[in-house]
């Protein structure tokens, strides 16, 4: 299958089926745990209030929207998690366009972001923040119908390299459903090891990591940051994530380099959970269904 960055994957402008749970708000399931992020447009009495009209594809339009809270109001203090008070993350629901960016608020608590739709479809849009009276971070997640020409495509093959421009990304580490997974990723460029990546949002590179299927939004977290005095600025970026199910995933590598962010993306297939005992993780990186 293709490798490298999927088609129309663009960092700052330039999931398939509908269910209940995509737009609802889902209880607790058996476990007792809430679903991954992203799969509710509300939770915890937040709410993403999508306020655009119908998206049409290829041309920048403005995308605007707000939270609001329990209250009904729109929620206008946010605590900065990741040099940021908010991350948006708008993908096609075949995982073939990707967009991580960073809106701006007005007075008023609405977001608003130029976006451009590369192709027609169904898209999720993802709002991860943390309101300023909430420890946790949330993610919510809302649709998106784009008007244009569209072809359905497969999810790519799964693939331990991926190429973006002159760099190359190599996966090294397995998903394991229920269990802290290890995940590394080395970037070079031209065949030479890049030592002097740059940080971007408090970190050397920013991994998304969507659930074919649901696009639930996982549990996925930067190990170190820099000037922490033990994280090198490459040429490998560790990440530890935690997937709740067996099956293929999208990975999504925001790095910067040379002051240009790039995204290199994966397929990533989890395995069937081995026998015995999960090994507890080394430490407690953050919060289920909040990326990093």
């Amino acid at each position: 299958g293709p490798t490298g960055a999927a088609p129309g994957a663009a960092h700052g402008g330039g999931h398939g089926g509908d269910s209940a749970a995509d737009q609802g708000v889902a209880a607790p399931t058996a476990a007792g745990e809430l679903p991954a992020g992203g799969l509710l447009v509300a939770q915890d009495g937040y709410r993403i209030d999508l306020l655009s009209g119908d998206a049409a594809a290829g041309a920048p339009e403005e995308f605007a929207f707000r939270i609001l809270g329990p209250d009904g109001t729109a929620v206008t203090r946010f605590t900065p998690t990741h040099d940021k008070p908010l991350h948006l993350i708008v993908v096609r629901r075949d995982l073939t366009s990707f967009q991580h960016v960073h809106p701006v608020m007005g007075a008023d608590g609405t977001w608003r972001t130029p976006l451009t739709f590369p192709t027609g479809g169904d898209y999720r849009a993802f709002a991860d923040f943390a309101p300023d009276d909430r420890a946790e971070a949330i993610t919510l997640g809302t649709d998106v119908a784009v008007a244009g020409a569209y072809a359905p495509a497969p999810l790519p093959e799964p693939t331990r390299t991926a190429t973006v421009e002159d760099y190359t990304v190599a996966l090294a580490g397995d998903l394991v459903p229920g269990r802290t997974s290890e995940l590394t990723l080395t970037v070079s460029s031209a065949g030479r090891p890049v030592t002097d990546l740059q940080p971007y949002l408090a970190a050397y590179g920013h991994l998304v990591a969507l659930r074919d299927g649901d696009l639930a939004y996982l549990h996925v977290h930067p190990d170190g940051e820099p000037g922490d005095g033990r994280t090198r600025p490459g040429p490998g970026i560790t990440f530890f994530a935690t997937v709740p199910s067996a099956g293929a995933y999208g990975l999504f590598l925001d790095f910067q380099h040379q002051g240009v962010v790039r995204t290199a993306a994966f397929t990533a297939t989890a395995g069937p959970s081995p026998a015995g005992p999960a090994a507890p993780a080394a430490e407690e990186h953050g919060v289920a269904g909040h990326g990093h």
